[in-house]
C-alpha cells in the first residue's frame, strides 16, 4: 500500500480508533464489508412522493394504506388466474383494515378456521413478495415484537420444499389452534403496509381545508422513515405557534371560510367562544353574505343560525387579520408591502375602494370596528379578542409538539437520489436567472442559500438561545412567507384575499404569479435550476406541488420534457371540481417513476364493506433502462463510503496501527 494511504491512516487514526469500538477486529470489520456489500446489490427501495394533503385525513391514510395501487398491483402480480377478482379485492382491503375487515368476515364466513389457514398463506406469500428487497435485518426490525420469529420464519421457509411443508403448516396451525389467528393477521398485514413503501416524501401543505390535519400529523408520528418540504399553509400554523397573530388571523379566518373548525378546535383545543361572543355582538345587524362559507363542509351542511355565526366570526377574524397585517407591513417596509396595507385604500364616506387613483365599488362597506382616521388601530375589544386568541395558540400542548415533528422532519427542500424537492417556487428573474431576495437587514440570497437561509430564519423563531432581535423579525417574517411577493412558498404579485371579499370588480383578484410558474415548462430553465442546487445525473428531477394541476382542462403535470413533475392534483375536496381530480401521488421504485391519478375516496365504510379503492389511473413517467439498485441511490453512496472507510480499518489492524480485541 502507497505511502499516501499510510499518511491518510495516521491523519484518521482518531476516528479509526472509534469505529474500531464498534469493529473491534478483522472478522468483525470484514463481516460488515461482506454485509454492505451484499446490500449494494438489493434493488433500490420505493419512495412514495405525496404533496398537498390539507387535512385530508381519510384520502391520505387510504393512499398511504394502499402505497398508490402497490399492494392491489403486488397482489395481482402474485395471485394471477389463481383466484377470483373478488377474492383478491378482499385481500387488498383486509391488508388495509384488517380489523375492521376481521369483524365483518367473521360475521359472515361459515367455517373460519378453513378462512384463517387459507388467509394466513395468501397473506404471508404477499408478505414475502414485499420483503424481498430488504436484508432481513431490516425486515425483522419491521416486524411487531409478539409475532417476529413466527412471521420470520413463515417468510423464509417454503411449502414448496417437502422437508420443511409439515413444520410451515404446523406454524399456521398454531397460531389458528391457540386462537392468535385474529392477532397474527393484524401484525402481518401492518408489517405489509410499512414494507410496501420505503420511504415517504411529503412536499408540503398538510394543514387547511380539510378536517384532519391534526390526525395526518399524528399518523406520520408512528411513520418509520419520512421527510416534509414545508408548504405554505404549513408555514401558516408554524407562525401562529411562533406567536405571529397574523398568522393566527389567517388560519382561523381559513378554517372559517371552509366551515371546518375541527383541527383547531377538536385537534388543538384553541377557544374560539370569545370570538364568537365579539362577532356576534358586533356584527348581529350586519348580514356578512360574502363571510357565508361556500366550500364543501360549509353552508349547504349547515343550519340557518350556525351559518350565520359563521359568517359573523369570518367576518371579525378577517378585518382583523386585515389590521394586523398592515401593522407589520408597516413595521417592515423593506418588505415593499406598504400596497397591502388594504384598509387605507377605502373611502369611507363614498363607501369606494381606491387605488392609483382608480375607484372600485364595495360589496358592503360596514366596519364598525374601523376608526376612519386610524383604519389599523384594534379597538379595546379587538385587542382583548386578539390577546385571548394568542394566549390559546401559545397554550396548546398539542400544536407545539407537531410543529416540532415539522421542524425535526423538514426543510425548505430536499435532494433526494437526484431529485430536487420543495413545495412551491424558486424565485426567477424574467430571463429565469436565480432572482436576488433579502432575507434579513442585508443579507440577500437566490437559489439553494435562499432556500437553506429561510429555513435557518424559520428555525431561528424557535430557538430561545438565537439573538432576540432577529428571533423577533424571524417571527414577523412568517406573514412575508405567507404572501409576500418573492417569498419562496408564495412568489406572485399579491394576495388578493381583500378584493375577494369586498370588491365587485373581478379584475382585481387576479394573482399574478412569479416568474417560475411562468418558466417552468422550460427545460433550459429546469436544467439551470437544477445546475444551482447542484443535483447531477441524466436523470435528475424537481418535483413539487403548490399549484393544482387543472387535469380537467388538459393540464399535464409532467413538464419541461419529463424534468419537472407538479404532483398537486387537488387532493381537497375544495378544489376536487377545478381539478376534476383528487390528486396525485408519484411513486418511485426500482424500475422507475409511477404517477398515479386518483379519483375521489368515498369512504373508509365503503371500502371495508364493499371492497372498493380509490380509482386511480397510473401512468409511465420514466422507467429506468437497467433495474435500480441501492448502489445507485444517495444510501448507496454513503454505504460505499462505510466500505471504504472499514477496509481503512482493515489496513489498520493488518498492518500494526490499532490492536486488535478478541
Amino acid at each position: 500500500m502507497s505511502n499516501n494511504i499510510q499518511y491518510d491512516i495516521e491523519k484518521d487514526l482518531r476516528y479509526l480508533t472509534l469505529l474500531s469500538h464498534s469493529f473491534p477486529n478483522v472478522a468483525e470489520a470484514s463481516t460488515e464489508i461482506i454485509n454492505l456489500q451484499a446490500i449494494l446489490n438489493l434493488p433500490k427501495g420505493t419512495e412514495h412522493f405525496l404533496a398537498d394533503l390539507h387535512g385530508e385525513f381519510s384520502a391520505f391514510q387510504h393512499v398511504l394504506k394502499n402505497a398508490s395501487g402497490n399492494i392491489k398491483r403486488k397482489v395481482n402480480e402474485i395471485f394471477g388466474n389463481e383466484i377470483r377478482d373478488a377474492i383478491k379485492r378482499d385481500i387488498c382491503t383486509l391488508i388495509y383494515y384488517p380489523e375492521q375487515k376481521l369483524e365483518l368476515v367473521k360475521a359472515q364466513e361459515q367455517d373460519l378456521d378453513e378462512w384463517y389457514n387459507i388467509m394466513i398463506y395468501r397473506l404471508v406469500r404477499v408478505c414475502r413478495d414485499v420483503s424481498s428487497k430488504y436484508t432481513r435485518s431490516k425486515v425483522r426490525k419491521a416486524l411487531p415484537a409478539d409475532f417476529a420469529y413466527v412471521i420470520e420464519e413463515l417468510l423464509h421457509e417454503r411449502t414448496d420444499d417437502l422437508d420443511k411443508a409439515a413444520y410451515v403448516e404446523g406454524i399456521i396451525d398454531s397460531i389458528v389452534s391457540t386462537g392468535r389467528s385474529d392477532d397474527f393477521i393484524i401484525a402481518i398485514c401492518h408489517v405489509i403496509q410499512r414494507l410496501v413503501i420505503d420511504k415517504l416524501h411529503i412536499l408540503g401543505d398538510i394543514f387547511d381545508r380539510g378536517p384532519g390535519a391534526h390526525l395526518i400529523l399524528d399518523m406520520l408520528k408512528g411513520y418509520k422513515d419520512w421527510d416534509i418540504q414545508w408548504g405554505n399553509h404549513d408555514i401558516l400554523w408554524m407562525g401562529a405557534a411562533a406567536g405571529n397573530d397574523a398568522c393566527i388571523c389567517n388560519v382561523i379566518r381559513l378554517s372559517l371560510r371552509y366551515a371546518n373548525l375541527t383541527t383547531i378546535e377538536e385537534g388543538y383545543g384553541i377557544n374560539l367562544v370569545p370570538l364568537a361572543t365579539f362577532a356576534m355582538e358586533t356584527y348581529k345587524d350586519d348580514p356578512c353574505t360574502v363571510f357565508i362559507p361556500k366550500m364543501s363542509g360549509g353552508a349547504e351542511e349547515m343550519d340557518a343560525k350556525s351559518a350565520r355565526l359563521t359568517a359573523q366570526m369570518h367576518k371579525a377574524i378577517a378585518v382583523l387579520q386585515f389590521k394586523v397585517e398592515a401593522q407589520l407591513f408597516r413595521k417592515h417596509p423593506e418588505w415593499k408591502m406598504l400596497d397591502r396595507c388594504v384598509l387605507e385604500n377605502i373611502d369611507f364616506e363614498r363607501k369606494v375602494y381606491v387605488v392609483d387613483g382608480k375607484e372600485y365599488e364595495m360589496k358592503t362597506c360596514c366596519f364598525p370596528t374601523i376608526d376612519p382616521n386610524n383604519p389599523n388601530a384594534l379597538t379595546e375589544d379587538e385587542q382583548a379578542l386578539m390577546d385571548k386568541l394568542h394566549h390559546s395558540f401559545m397554550m396548546s400542548e398539542k400544536l407545539h409538539k407537531h410543529i416540532r415533528m415539522l421542524l425535526s422532519h423538514g426543510c425548505m427542500y430536499s435532494i433526494v437520489n437526484h431529485n430536487l424537492l420543495f413545495h412551491a417556487s424558486v424565485p426567477l428573474n424574467e430571463d429565469g436567472t436565480l432572482r436576488e431576495v433579502n432575507l434579513y437587514k442585508d443579507r440577500n440570497y437566490s437559489g439553494r442559500e435562499l432556500m437553506h437561509q429561510t429555513g435557518m430564519m424559520i428555525r431561528t423563531a424557535f430557538q430561545a438561545d438565537s439573538d432576540p432581535e432577529e428571533r423577533l423579525y424571524a417571527k414577523d417574517y412568517f406573514l412575508y412567507l405567507w404572501c409576500g411577493p418573492d417569498s419562496i412558498l408564495f412568489d406572485k404579485s399579491k394576495m388578493a384575499t381583500f378584493e375577494r371579499y369586498f370588491l365587485t370588480d373581478k379584475t382585481t383578484f387576479k394573482e399574478e404569479k412569479g416568474n417560475y410558474f411562468k418558466l417552468r415548462d422550460d427545460e433550459r430553465i429546469v436544467d439551470g435550476i437544477l445546475d444551482a442546487f447542484g443535483v447531477e445525473g441524466s436523470d435528475r428531477h424537481i418535483i413539487n406541488g403548490h399549484v393544482p394541476v387543472h387535469a380537467s382542462s388538459g393540464e399535464k403535470p409532467v413538464k419541461a420534457n419529463g424534468k419537472l413533475m407538479v404532483i398537486d392534483g387537488g387532493f381537497s375536496q375544495a378544489y376536487h371540481a377545478e381539478t376534476g381530480i383528487a390528486g396525485y401521488t408519484l411513486v418511485y421504485h426500482s424500475r422507475g417513476f409511477q404517477l398515479v391519478q386518483h379519483e375521489p375516496f368515498t369512504s373508509e365504510e365503503d371500502a371495508i364493506k364493499r371492497g372498493t379503492d380509490i380509482k386511480s389511473t397510473t401512468q409511465i413517467v420514466e422507467m429506468s433502462a437497467h433495474r435500480m439498485l441501492v448502489a445507485d441511490t444517495d444510501k448507496g453512496e454513503e454505504l460505499k463510503s462505510q466500505v471504504a472507510d472499514l477496509k481503512e480499518l482493515l489496513y489498520a489492524y493488518r498492518h500494526g496501527f490499532l490492536k486488535e480485541k478478541r
